[in-house]
């Protein structure tokens, strides 16, 4: 994929509990901060910590956009306006040609907060939905990226990626086939997952949420922290001949369905080493050339253990690798493409974050898992992400040369 499609990363920005952009992200990483915080959220009343974005309802949705009203939308347009990511997209519309850049975002609840404040307010007598209500704005699944390509008047291919915790790292992949094929020259990709109720009391019913902010890879770990987050990162076609050779490419994509279980992954990781794998071999390096790993690393017993033995079957127990799920929390359809920022933080700052809040690591878990920060060169890295029913993906991003 490299040799035929290089993708330059042009810029990325992410928003999540740790704060707004990248410097703050950066920040927090560097202190090993955790943004996870007791649930307070709207009417939830579950015993676990989460990872809310701070200020995202005062976010004023433009008013020729006002159909696209609700949370999920407002946190996109929050995460859209930092680090001058959306002059960025604008400077690329105008590069391209409206019609050559893409959208593609993932999520997985989208904007079902909306449906659930207004199931409180059913009509007595006819049990309708409050004329208020619009779904196509904010509860399909359609809704964000339509809001986001309207909102730059894009008119490329825009498409929504909905699969569990792994869609936002897919539309990595989506852009990459788009541009393959000559249909677009650029492409904004990235995640938008907001807090809802149907996430929460899903996974607390599933017994997947903890009571403590979640501890990846820790022999005591006992479940996940939901988060939210909006994060992007615009594609385009690298420039040839000599380039920047601290530019960051998307080099490697790997894409797997184990469809092992609805909601547990095959036990031996098999679907997540074929992910790896096909990342590697897009890219055409070997795992020895992999400086860093950020795993899925959920703080579930089962999910940790699993990508632990695909990880170690492939890489050996060398590899630097951790989770940020621990400062981050779980942002579900976001989590892939806020993970890929992060990545891409670490080839241009050479931090390999440690994971916050792992105290001491599961003796049966056997990876180099990093629980302080370290600072080296670092010139490939890549990030997992696993969802529901094995949908499995895999981005591998380094350093143009």
């Amino acid at each position: 994929m490299s040799e035929l499609n290089p993708l330059q990363v042009t810029r990325c920005t992410a928003t999540s509990c740790l704060g707004r952009g990248v410097v703050a992200l950066q920040a927090a990483l560097e202190q090993q901060h955790s943004g996870l915080a007791p649930c307070h959220f709207e009417t939830t009343r579950i015993d676990t910590y989460i990872g809310e974005v701070a200020g995202v309802d005062a976010v004023q949705i433009p008013a020729r956009l006002q159909q696209f009203d609700c949370r999920n939308n407002r946190l996109a347009l929050l995460g859209l306006t930092q680090d001058n990511f959306d002059e960025a997209v604008r400077s690329s519309s105008a590069r391209w040609g409206r019609a050559r850049v893409g959208v593609f975002l993932g999520t997985s609840t989208s904007g079902i907060l909306s449906t659930e404040v207004a199931f409180r307010h059913l009509d007595p007598n006819t049990g309708a939905l409050p004329a208020s209500f619009n779904y196509a704005g904010s509860h399909n699944s359609f809704s964000v990226v339509d809001f986001v390509r309207r909102l730059f008047e894009l008119e490329g291919p825009a498409v929504t990626v909905c699969t569990a915790c792994s869609s936002s790292a897919k539309v990595f992949a989506t852009a990459q086939r788009m541009i393959a094929c000559d249909l677009i020259d650029a492409a904004l990709v990235g995640g938008v997952d907001s807090l809802c109720l149907t996430t929460l009391y899903g996974f607390h019913s599933l017994q997947l949420t903890s009571s403590s902010p979640c501890r990846p890879f820790d022999v005591a770990r006992d479940g996940l922290s939901i988060g939210e987050a909006a994060a992007y990162a615009l594609l385009e076609r690298a420039p040839t001949g000599s380039a920047d050779q601290d530019a960051i490419r998307l080099l490697g994509v790997g894409e797997s369905s184990d469809a092992y279980h609805m909601s547990s992954p095959h036990p031996e990781g098999a679907g997540a080493r074929s992910a790896m794998q096909a990342a590697l071999t897009a890219a055409a390096i070997t795992p020895a050339e992999v400086d860093y790993i950020n795993l899925h690393g959920t703080g579930t017993p089962s999910n940790d253990s699993a990508e632990d033995r695909a990880v170690t079957s492939l890489f050996g127990h060398q590899t630097p690798c951790s989770s940020t799920k621990g400062a981050t929390g779980h942002a579900l359809g976001a989590a892939g493409a806020l993970e890929a920022v992060i990545c891409v933080l670490a080839l241009k700052s050479g931090l390999l974050p440690g994971g916050v809040n792992t105290r001491q690591q599961d003796p049966k878990l056997t990876a180099n898992y990093l629980t302080a920060n370290r600072h080296q060169a670092v010139r490939r890295v890549l990030s997992n992400s696993f969802g529901f029913g094995g949908a499995n993906c895999s981005l591998l991003l380094g350093c143009a040369a």
